[in-house]
């Protein structure tokens, strides 16, 4: 595993980490379990291709690995917050989990579905974000995915932009919504969710 260039958070998710309390974090996903609503859209939607391995990039505490894992997917979970990983590890510590950046992140091999849920590259130091996007793309498999959510909002990366890096590294943008449950995709969608596949012939689309 390399040494990154994003080893130090950037300002915009230390302000947001200063706010937020672990415990309260991981009660607000309980919380709508409880409530009868579903706290897994990521982990629907990654299911949906079928993945026999899933790299959980910007994993946070865990909560998508978590439960890919429990549906029998080989998960490998990375954060650069070494707190969210100590406690990603605590609930689940039969999983695989790293604290390391993804900008020049190499863990020596390949996922069906590398998943960044919860707006991890807008998180990432602005001057490295296509640097965290090429780290990823390199742990995608042949016939795997890059699958990719964020919200939109003023500074952060648009979808072009996140297209054109991901294109840079030879991944295409095949599917977008504006939710995890697949709704569609306009121009006043302040969230996105796309799949981003390699373009090589040595990765050519499931059907």
């Amino acid at each position: 595993m390399s040494n990154a260039p994003d080893a130090t958070p950037s300002e915009a998710w230390a302000r947001w980490r200063e706010d937020v309390d672990l415990g309260g974090y991981d009660e607000r996903w309980a919380a709508m379990a409880r409530a009868g609503q579903n706290p897994h859209g990521e982990a629907d939607l990654v299911a949906r291709f079928e993945p026999r391995s899933v790299l959980d990039a910007g994993c946070g505490t865990g909560r998508l690995g978590i439960e890919l894992a429990r549906r029998g997917v080989d998960v490998v979970g990375v954060d650069l917050d070494p707190d969210m990983i100590a406690a990603a590890r605590a609930k689940a510590p039969g999983i695989e989990w790293h604290v390391a950046s993804l900008a020049g992140l190499d863990l020596g091999r390949t996922f069906d579905v590398v998943a960044l849920a919860g707006n991890v590259i807008p998180f990432v130091d602005p001057g490295i974000r296509s640097q965290a996007i090429a780290g990823c793309a390199r742990h995608v498999a042949p016939f795997g995915a890059l699958v990719m959510g964020a919200s939109l909002r003023a500074g952060w990366p648009t979808t072009d932009e996140v297209d054109g890096w991901c294109a840079d590294v030879g991944l295409e943008t095949v599917e977008r919504w504006s939710t995890w449950d697949g709704q569609p995709f306009g121009a006043d969608s302040d969230y996105a969710v796309t799949v981003h596949r390699a373009r090589s012939p040595r990765h050519p689309e499931r059907s």
